[in-house]
């Protein structure tokens, strides 16, 4: 009996580790440029998705927000009450990232569109996507997907 419950506990341990990398405050993107990991907060209704990062005066280097959409679609931005500077990754239901918004310049009301076939955008540090060298095409892991079309599903290391 001690051996099944060893190796159930094993199997639960090691679920759970690949699980954790798709825990909801975090996503991971890998491309030929390597890899990233962000925390993120998560906005998944329409007023968290209206109030975004507006008013904050930074935003931690390996941080960000997650916009999640029930269906894709054709989001557009704006920079409306945004203090810092941002680059938007926008990414499809497949977890391809689709479009790069680098460098979002604070308070502008210019649209940015996305795109079609949008699921989710990823909005981090101004810069940073260039310099960590993220590219269109990048995948990106996370629990918001259906993990059975995920490009990069929870449980592939």
């Amino acid at each position: 009996m001690s051996r099944l419950l060893n190796a159930v506990l094993i199997w639960l341990f090691l679920a759970g580790a690949a699980l954790a990398d798709c825990a909801p405050g975090a996503v991971n993107l890998r491309g030929a440029w390597g890899q990233a990991r962000f925390s993120v907060e998560v906005a998944d209704t329409p007023a968290e998705r209206a109030n975004g990062l507006m008013n904050r005066a930074s935003l931690p280097r390996s941080a960000g927000m997650l916009f999640v959409y029930e269906e894709p679609g054709s989001p557009a931005f704006w920079m409306r009450n945004t203090l810092i500077p941002l680059d938007m990754l926008f990414v499809d239901a497949t977890g391809r990232v689709t479009r790069i918004h680098e460098k979002a310049v604070p308070h502008d009301e210019t649209p940015i569109p996305g795109g079609d076939g949008v699921l989710v955008v990823l909005e981090i540090n101004g810069g940073l996507a260039r310099q960590l060298g993220i590219t269109e095409g990048s995948e990106m892991r996370s629990a918001v997907f259906d993990q059975a079309t995920a490009l990069w599903p929870c449980n592939d290391k």
